[in-house]
Formats: structure tokens, sequence, C-alpha cells
């Protein structure tokens, strides 16, 4: 049954905005505690691995990427914990298993004179942190709905997104700062604490049942509806996971200092421009949007390719996060627009399917194409990415300006 013993009762009439505001911060302040968790060793882990315990490039991505990989397998479980547990519980479950990542990454620190020890632990610690991750990414989302109902999902889907990049943002520094005072250790019984603490506020909020009504169509067809949609985030994320896994070593290549600046920049513009002008996606629709931003990606991803110094690889970064911020929303919205309402729910979980699946292939293809053609290469195929992924959804836009709407049930 759905946790519904501390469900909260609403009156019918229309809660204030500040009152719709703090419920939605409420949910997302547990995605930022999840995300937190996952940027302090983000900047770090790829460096340890290559240098530290000696593994090539290639095997430095699969180890940051492994995370991804799990996020992707647990998507469909953590759907259905959502509604048989409730989100509440469903966070709870993901905060106490991103505690257990921090745990795992304390032991990896602990065992660095045993490479292969270490490299396991480090392993078990992102395969955890990326169950974490669906868990509590689902179900906060799906707790901030609940708490103030279906018309502000978009608002919801937003801040959601504000609170995963600015956390990132935040950890990336920190973690690297931490890593050079007091070492690996000191990330690990750190990443031990946020999640902790989450784990009391979520204890201490209210939860929501979520009930499912009508018949829903097989999701399998519901990915075929939104292929396009996420072929076109999948690609436009690659930037982002190029950037976040391997800026450190490609600052390394060129003996420049700050990496972990990048990922700030890339947050800091992504987050004020999601902020800024998330409202253009209503007025002038997901697709038009997204068509603006992919090419800003492309500029901002070709510039850290090119840079000649580390001051123009951090203005590449923060353009591309300016470029890859409106992106997931926009198409997000013209995906849910493919089914029927009843549906649109597994619409935005297929979708966000294709961000962990680039996320999952970013870093063994880019650990392939360092190997043979050094660290920029990361950085034109990124960019050429994102080219594609541009072509695409034109080629999507022109389509669905030829087809009918679906039928709202």
């Amino acid at each position: 049954m759905p946790d519904s013993s501390n469900a909260s009762a609403f009156s019918p009439t229309e809660p204030s905005a500040a009152t719709v505001n703090l419920r939605i911060f409420s949910a997302v302040l547990l995605t930022f505690i999840c995300y937190l968790s996952i940027g302090i060793p983000m900047a770090v882990l790829p460096g340890y691995i290559h240098i530290n315990l000696g593994y090539s490039s290639f095997i430095a991505g699969l180890g940051v990427s492994i995370q991804y990989v799990a996020t992707f397998l647990s998507r469909a479980f953590a759907g259905r914990s959502v509604d048989s547990l409730g989100p509440k519980r469903a966070v709870q479950i993901g905060l106490l298993a991103c505690t257990g990542s921090g745990v795992f990454l304390l032991f990896a620190a602990l065992l660095r004179d045993a490479p292969p020890l270490s490299l396991a632990m480090l392993a078990i610690s992102r395969m955890t942190l990326g169950f974490a991750e669906s868990m509590i990414g689902t179900g906060a989302i799906a707790w901030g709905i609940g708490q103030v109902g279906v018309r502000h999902t978009p608002r919801v889907i937003a801040w959601n997104g504000v609170a995963t990049y600015s956390a990132i943002a935040i950890g990336a520094p920190v973690g690297v700062a931490m890593e050079q005072h007091w070492g690996l250790v000191s990330l690990g019984l750190f990443a031990v604490a946020p999640p902790a603490i989450g784990y009391l506020v979520a204890r201490a909020k209210s939860a929501v049942a979520i009930v499912a009504h009508g018949e829903t169509m097989a999701f399998r067809q519901v990915l075929w509806r939104v292929l396009p949609m996420g072929l076109g985030l999948c690609l436009g994320t690659i930037g982002f996971g190029s950037i976040a896994t391997f800026i450190t070593l490609y600052y390394a290549g060129y003996n420049w200092i700050g990496a972990a600046y990048c990922l700030t920049a890339f947050g800091c513009t992504f987050v004020s421009v999601r902020l800024l002008l998330a409202h253009t996606i209503n007025r002038f629709g997901g697709f038009r949007v997204a068509l603006v931003s992919y090419p800003i990606e492309f500029a901002g991803l070709a510039i850290v390719w090119l840079a000649p110094s580390p001051d123009w690889a951090l203005f590449g970064s923060a353009l591309a996060g300016a470029g890859l911020s409106m992106i997931f929303p926009a198409l997000a919205v013209e995906a849910m627009a493919l089914v029927p309402s009843r549906n649109r729910g597994a619409a935005i979980s297929a979708y966000s399917l294709f961000f962990d699946i680039s996320l999952g292939v970013t870093g063994p293809v880019a650990g392939l194409l360092i190997g043979q053609f050094g660290y920029p290469s990361v950085y034109l195929f990124a960019a050429l990415c994102a080219l594609l992924a541009l072509a695409i959804v034109l080629r999507s836009w022109r389509m669905a300006r030829r087809l009918p709407a679906p039928a709202a049930e």
C-alpha cells in the first residue's frame, strides 16, 4: 500500500504562491542533498583512479559512469517503489543508500595501497549512489507534485533541475579542495553526513499518496513515442558528461589549475538561465527553445575544445551550461504532448532514461577517444553530438507541425 499513514490533507482552496514555493523547495531540497553527494567526488575520482591507482583513462571514465548505469537499471524499480510505498519511503530508502555510498567511498580511500580492492569499493560506491539517485530523483518529484498539485508539475521539474546542478556546482570545488587538504578519506566522511541529515528531514515531512487512475500504455509504446525527444536529450547531455568527467584530466594535461571551477561555471549559468527563462517554454514552445539552446551549447563546447588557456575553457564551460539549461524541460514538454495526459508520467520516466544512457556511455566512449586522440577530442565529439541533436529535434519539430495532437484522455 502507498505510504499514507501521515499523508497531507489539502483544503479545496488553492494554496498561496508562498506555500506552493515552500512545498516545492522542501521536496527538491532532498534532491540537492543527493546531488551534493554526487558532486563532491565527481571531479576527484577520475584523477584518483588514473593517477593514484594507476588505471587507464578508459577505466577512469568507466569508474565514474557506472553510477549512471545503475541509475538507468533502477529507474523502473524506483517508479514501482514510489507507486507501492509512496514517495516519502522511496526517498528515505534512497537517502540511506546515499549514506552507504559514502561509507564505501571511505573504504576505497582507506584501501588505496591495494588498487584492485580500492577500485572495487569505488565501483560499489558508485552503483549504490546510482540507485540512490534514481530513488531520490523519482521520489522527490512525485512528492513535490503530490504536495502542490499536477498543474505545478513544470515548476517542480524545473526547480528539481536547479537543485541538481547547483549541488554539483557547489560540490565539485569543495570536493577538490577537501581532497587536496585532507585526502580522499575526508570525502568519504563528508559524503556520509548530508544524506544522513536529509533522512532526518524526510522523516519529519508529511507523506502523500500517489494513486494512478485509468488504463495506461505499455512502457515500450511510450518509449517509442518519446524516442526523438530522448535522442535529442541524450546527445545534448554528452556535453555535460564530458565536462563533469574529464575536465580535471584535460586541465592536468596542460598543467592548468582550477578545473573544478568549470563545473561551477557550468552549474551557475545552467541555474541562472533556467530560473530567468523558464517562462519561454510556455511562450514559444519547447521545440523553439531547444533549437536556440543547441547552438549555444555547441559554441561553448567548441571553445573548450580549442581553448588556448584555462580562462577560455572556463568561459566555454559556462556557455555550454547556458545552452544545455533549457533542453531537458523544453523537450520534456514536447515528449508529454506525444501521449494522452494519463500517460504523461510514463513519458517523463521514459524520456529521463535517455539522460541516464548519455551519462552512462559518455565516460567509456570519451576514454577511448582520449586514448587515441587526446583530451581535446572529447569536447569536439560532444560539440558534434550537439549539432546532431539539433538536426534530430528540427526534424521532429517539422513533423510535429503536420500531425494532430493526441487526445487528452
